[in-house]
């Protein structure tokens, strides 16, 4: 693979990663429950919740291989799953559901009586759900190279990196774009997923299909 080929590989993994975390949507549930706090608590909310989100992503990406194994279960495998998840996942974000879906209202309310929301549920599983984990589970047991799961992990860095800027100025965001702006954006950024989730069960299914038949 050629630099051209490397720097396409790392916009398809910051991409995938990025549209599934979907930080600018999230700012609508952040700014909802950090409205009642000054700015130095949603400061240390933000901060913390950026950093445990992108903990658990690189957690993941890194131990998915051993989770994988000790289950016996292949790559291609949790590649048509997880694109049957980011899939329905990018119909909801078309059809203009919002984050409350990844964030219950008995999750919402219990979060309304919490000090500290920055863990649950803002770090998870609003940034870092079960379709975020998977992606970053994917997309690394995918690299076939040391190359290619270094530039994973510098997408999911980057996506983290986007989105510790996005809560901090989830405000004048949200003041921006508006209701309205956010769920355009969100349709585009589900638009984008459900290609990749298409692309994850195409290639999971003809791996599987080859391997099946010993071609």
């Amino acid at each position: 693979m050629g630099i051209n080929d490397y720097l396409l590989y790392f916009v398809y993994a910051f991409s995938s990663v990025f549209v599934i975390v979907n930080p600018i949507e999230a700012t609508i549930v952040f700014v909802t429950l950090t409205s009642s706090m000054n700015q130095q608590e949603r400061s240390h909310i933000y901060k913390r919740s950026t950093l445990v989100a992108f903990s658990i992503a690189i957690l993941f990406s890194l131990a998915g291989d051993a989770v994988l194994r000790m289950f016996s279960i292949t790559v291609d495998s949790l590649r048509v799953a997880g694109g049957v998840l980011l899939f329905l996942v990018a119909i909801d974000m078309l059809r203009g559901v919002r984050q409350q879906k990844k964030v219950t209202e008995v999750e919402l309310r219990d979060a309304d009586q919490r000090e500290d929301i920055s863990v649950f549920p803002i770090a998870m599983p609003l940034l870092t759900g079960p379709g975020a984990i998977t992606t970053v589970v994917v997309l690394m047991g995918a690299a076939g190279t040391i190359i290619e799961k270094v530039l994973v992990i510098m997408a999911i860095s980057l996506t983290f990196l986007v989105t510790f800027f996005v809560l901090k100025f989830s405000e004048y965001i949200d003041h921006v774009l508006g209701v309205t702006g956010i769920m355009v954006l969100t349709r585009i950024m589900g638009l984008i997923l459900g290609a990749v989730a298409v692309n994850f069960v195409a290639i999971g299914a003809w791996n599987i299909y080859r391997s099946m038949a010993g071609v």
